[in-house]
């Protein structure tokens, strides 16, 4: 099994989430971040007065898929999450050594 993690822009969630859905990806953990990488956040003016945003909102998707269908679901990610432009995000994938669904004790594949 394979863990996705995503980061991506927030606005581009709703077109993520159809496409994941399309793949036949049942389940998926949406949080709320913030960060920077190489854009290390931008300016904004309110008021008149230029603000330093340091923290970029961003939107991190955890998925975990059987390993025969990761890297369809990175590329799908890849081709609905990219706007071409610096701050796009970042996708990590982990090994995942075990599942458990708690209600039942099923493990394994059968967890997801």
């Amino acid at each position: 099994m394979k863990k996705i993690e995503a980061l991506i822009r927030p606005f581009k969630l709703d077109e993520v989430k159809e496409a994941l859905l399309d793949e036949g990806i049942r389940g998926m953990t949406i949080t709320e971040v913030r960060g920077y990488g190489r854009q290390k956040g931008h300016k904004e003016t309110y008021r008149g007065s230029e603000y330093q945003i340091e923290f970029i909102p961003k939107i991190k998707i955890e998925i975990i898929v059987e390993d025969d269908i990761a890297e369809k679901i990175v590329d799908t990610i890849l081709r609905t999450a990219k706007t071409g432009q610096v701050g796009d995000g970042k996708i990590f994938i982990s090994n995942i050594e075990d599942a458990v669904r708690i209600r039942t004790g099923e493990s394994g594949g059968a967890a997801l």
